[in-house]
């Protein structure tokens, strides 16, 4: 059979029309006889491509050779469903959506399952208004940034501050339309609100005022917020260091110890005052009681005085004879009782008078009166009767 007879098509058939061996795939020959040659690697991709583009072309293939209406419309029907189903959204619990229509904002949505018109309609940014955020002035960690830390204070000396600003969104959709980096915008306006406080206060004050440093900073920093209408809340301000430039240090903490030490003796004196002072405070007030007392007892003693006159006048007016003979008396008694003479009258005396050999004895030895026997009684009646 020569290599060019067509009419015996041969094993692997004869060669027709290319139409023909698309529309209707080779079929193997019957029988034991040797099959066509086999592609090696498995299934021939361009003969499934070529089956799935004419199954496609039937499908949205329509009479002339166009589109069928049919195909046209669920294309786009599953087209616009797949646009549809992209605004859906959610937002979680930390976040608030602010939603914009053609870039205008439109309202503010809260956590949850959401839905917004598809864009470029209708668009979605989410803002963490619950989570605080912090930004460091000055340096993080080890690392110093001079441009950022080096102050000036009120009293002309220069400070290292470093410090750190915790702020949260208070308002969603003014802190998307009115902050374009919020970060950098928060860290200028604390350094700048930093700057302005400390540049009011002497390195003192700043050194060992720092919660009134802090304080100032973070109102003066919300009310620039407010007025730029950020909606950022100012949390807190920490300042983390505060120590004056490294190449004066050294100088710096002589003074300081000189000011401990000026301290420490003023301290010293004010106690050593102190207590010198409440000494002589408790002398004068122990010496101003006690003439108190003594005048309180003098007048006393001056008023009792004077009410005993006064009775004793009272009575001398009432009985004069009884009452200077009973002041005689006393007197007489008073006087004898302190001397060591014994005065006995002789007029109408008969017998000796034997005295008790105690009366002889100075008054020095013998016993007090009190604890002793009775005082020998002094006979004036005889006298009494040659004065009447």
């Amino acid at each position: 059979m020569p290599w060019n007879d067509n009419a015996n098509p041969g094993p692997w058939g004869s060669p027709g029309d290319d139409n023909d061996r698309r529309d209707t795939p080779p079929k193997r020959p019957q029988g034991g006889g040797p099959r066509g040659p086999q592609r090696p690697g498995g299934p021939d991709l361009n003969q499934s491509f070529e089956q799935l583009q004419r199954r496609f072309g039937r499908f949205f293939g329509g009479p002339g050779g166009g589109l069928r209406p049919g195909a046209i419309a669920a294309v786009a029907g599953v087209a616009f469903g797949l646009w549809a189903l992209s605004g859906i959204y959610v937002v979680q619990p930390q976040e608030e959506a602010v939603v914009t229509t053609f870039g205008a904002y439109t309202r503010n949505e809260a956590p949850g399952l959401r839905y917004h018109l598809p864009f470029p309609i209708e668009r979605v940014v989410k803002v963490p208004v619950t989570s605080l955020q912090r930004v460091d002035i000055g340096g993080a960690g080890e690392s110093d940034v001079p441009q950022e830390s080096l102050m000036l204070t009120g009293d002309e000396n220069i400070v290292d501050i470093d410090f750190s600003v915790t702020w949260r969104v208070s308002d969603a959709d003014q802190f998307v339309f009115r902050l374009r980096d919020p970060e950098a915008s928060v860290k200028a306006v604390a350094e700048s609100a930093m700057r302005e406080v400390v540049g009011r206060m002497p390195l003192d004050a700043v050194f060992g005022q720092r919660g009134q440093v802090q304080a100032q900073t973070a109102e003066l920093m919300q009310r620039t917020l407010d007025q730029w209408g950020a909606g950022v809340r100012i949390v807190e301000v920490q300042i983390r260091n505060a120590n004056p430039p490294q190449q004066a240090l050294a100088a710096f903490r002589d003074v300081s110890s000189a000011e401990q030490d000026q301290a420490s003796a003023v301290n010293e004196a004010r106690t050593y005052a102190n207590r010198v002072v409440n000494e002589a405070r408790g002398d004068a007030a122990r010496i101003i009681q006690s003439a108190q007392g003594y005048r309180e007892q003098s007048v006393r003693e001056a008023l009792g005085d004077a009410a005993r006159f006064n009775s004793i006048y009272t009575e001398y007016r009432r009985a004069p004879g009884v009452t200077r003979d009973r002041l005689y008396i006393e007197t007489m008694q008073r006087v004898l009782a302190r001397s060591n003479k014994v005065i006995v009258d002789g007029d109408g005396a008969s017998a000796p008078i034997i005295l008790p050999p105690d009366i002889f004895r100075p008054r020095s030895q013998a016993a007090p009166p009190a604890a002793s026997a009775p005082e020998p009684e002094v006979d004036v009646r005889p006298r009494a009767r040659a004065a009447q």
